[in-house]
């Protein structure tokens, strides 16, 4: 018997299949976590670019958009809002494209306008009110891959703003 149990010990035979089976688990763990971190980051990618390409599109709108007096621009019929919303969510002001993130909505995006009533030089001589700056804000909820696998990832966001002055071009 205990020359069975040593001739057991020294076979070697399918330690490699041991090891496979043993490493497999933890190799599937990493996979899956390298695949989560890179889409994510490049969801993240997409919505700063997004509302960065949407800033600097309500920069370039008229002067005439935007009301000092106010937080917010006029939206006014021949520049709505929802262009720039489009522009921050679709890349198109007409919105006719798939959003860059599954399940961005025009309504996870928040656009302020604050003036610099300091500066009335250059550009904005004769602006009323002075400088107006657009901020394009957004939170959006993460689409995560292991939420596919039945994992709760509602609370995961993604959140990204972005400012541009107003040149009225």
């Amino acid at each position: 018997m205990i020359r069975r149990i040593r001739q057991l010990l020294r076979d070697r035979r399918g330690v490699a299949s041991v090891e496979m089976a043993l490493m497999t688990p933890v190799v599937f763990a990493l996979m899956f976590t390298c695949f989560e971190g890179g889409y994510y980051l490049w969801t993240e990618h997409k919505v700063i670019k997004g509302v960065r390409q949407g800033a600097r599109y309500a920069a370039r709108l008229p002067f005439t958009s935007y009301n000092c007096a106010s937080t917010a621009p006029t939206g006014t019929t021949d520049i709505p809002l929802d262009n720039i919303k489009n522009v921050v969510r679709t890349g198109l002001p007409s919105g006719l494209a798939y959003p860059k993130v599954k399940g961005w909505t025009n309504s996870d995006i928040t656009i302020t306008v604050s003036c610099d009533s300091s500066t009335t030089t250059g550009l904005y001589k004769g602006v009323t009110g002075g400088a107006p700056r657009v901020m394009v804000s957004t939170v959006v909820t993460y689409p995560a891959i292991l939420g596919l696998l039945g994992f709760d990832t509602g609370n995961v966001k993604v959140r990204a703003q972005a400012q541009a002055a107003v040149a009225g071009v």
